[in-house]
């Protein structure tokens, strides 16, 4: 999961805009009546791909950070550890200021209001971002190191897989999430199967994936069943083997990024912002039976406790009131995701208020269709 404006190269006008990679359209806009709400959806095709670069400036940074945490992991105690995450956090904080911080500023304020302070948030986020790093060199590392991490909402995720149709869990990218919220789930006796892409991990270039990307899923993958590789070419045979794997009343983990896949949609948040929502989750749950739930993962105290909250089970009013336009035998019911959609933002708006310097991805202010060039959301991989 990448920082959306942090570490951006400075040959970044040599990249093909969004606007040029891909063909974006409204595909539709929905009235969730019972809300008073419309969900846009949006439907994106690749007209030109990107070109993978061989190296970019970030991936020497990237190399020395994980060279230097993995050193931490090693040698220091864990009480020692926050510290030294936010000290190195400071390094680079007049330039994230200048460069990032303004837009980082609109972005929350819209959701969370003028009332916030925005800097001190900005600099919790610089923090967390480096905790993330580090604690990947933990799990890389070994050791003795053993926080207290506490899942909420076991019960109701058991009590759906009970009924035997599966479960989605729509993870959202607080810091923590990628990896204690996996090991969370995996300690519980869950065994989860990851959504992912190709490029997961810090770096896009040849050289991240070839060397800084491989270290990161594999700390990932201790606390996975399977971890499913999506594939714009073929995304039908991983749209079965998700269909599979809840036939088969397992679990499927999908973080909330939305470069993946197809479609994505745009929802109202907070004061006056606007959020992007994957679409995924919700069809596969208006398709069929499979229990769909929201996680976030916090950092109550760093390297020592943790909260993993499972949400209660997301069911839309008309799912409840029994209606048959609910399901539509295999054919993607809009109306019914939309209403998925808004359960999802009162809970990742929920989520925000209580740990916003932790969330590494925030929309913005401007709809989707109002921002210079149609740029795509951003997202942090998944």
């Amino acid at each position: 999961m990448r920082l959306p404006w942090l570490g951006k190269s400075r040959k970044a006008g040599r990249i093909p805009s969004s606007a040029v990679i891909y063909h974006t359209e409204i595909i539709a806009d929905i009235l969730v009546p019972e809300r008073a709400e419309h969900v846009r959806f949006f439907s994106r095709k690749v007209v030109r791909a990107g070109r993978l670069r061989a190296f970019n400036n970030k991936d020497f940074r990237e190399l020395l950070l994980a060279a230097f945490y993995l050193g931490v992991a090693a040698v220091l105690p864990a009480s020692r550890w926050a510290a030294i995450c936010s000290r190195v956090s400071g390094l680079r904080l007049k330039r994230h200021m200048r460069k990032d911080f303004p837009r980082y500023s609109v972005a929350t304020r819209a959701v969370l209001g003028n009332g916030i302070d925005a800097q001190k948030q900005f600099r919790g986020l610089l923090s967390a971002s480096h905790r993330r790093r580090l604690l990947f060199a933990t799990h890389l590392v070994g050791g003795r190191w053993s926080p207290d991490i506490r899942l909420e909402g076991l019960e109701g995720l058991q009590a759906a897989l009970q009924r035997g149709h599966g479960a989605i869990i729509w993870c959202d990218q607080f810091a923590a999430q990628t990896v204690i919220g996996k090991r969370a789930l995996y300690e519980a006796g869950i065994e989860a199967h990851q959504l992912s892409v190709s490029a997961h991990g810090i770096s896009d270039s040849k050289f991240g994936l070839r060397f800084l990307n491989p270290p990161i899923v594999r700390v990932e993958n201790r606390f996975l069943k399977s971890r499913i590789v999506f594939d714009r070419n073929d995304a039908y045979q991983v749209t079965g083997r998700i269909q599979k794997i809840l036939s088969n009343n397992g679990v499927v983990l999908i973080t909330n990024t939305v470069h993946a896949g197809s479609t994505f949609t745009e929802a109202g948040i907070g004061e006056n912002g606007w959020t992007h929502l994957a679409s995924s989750p919700t069809n596969f749950a208006a398709r069929g039976k499979a229990a769909l739930f929201s996680m976030s993962t916090f950092e109550t105290d760093p390297f020592r406790q943790y909260r993993a909250v499972v949400s209660p089970e997301l069911v839309p009013t008309s799912a409840q009131t029994g209606e048959p336009a609910t399901r539509v035998g295999g054919a993607k019911n809009m109306a019914l995701q939309a209403e998925y959609i808004l359960l999802k933002r009162d809970r990742l708006l929920e989520a925000l208020k209580l740990y916003p310097e932790q969330m590494m991805v925030w929309s913005g202010q401007d709809r989707f269709t109002e921002r210079p060039e149609n740029a795509l959301p951003d997202d942090g991989g998944s």
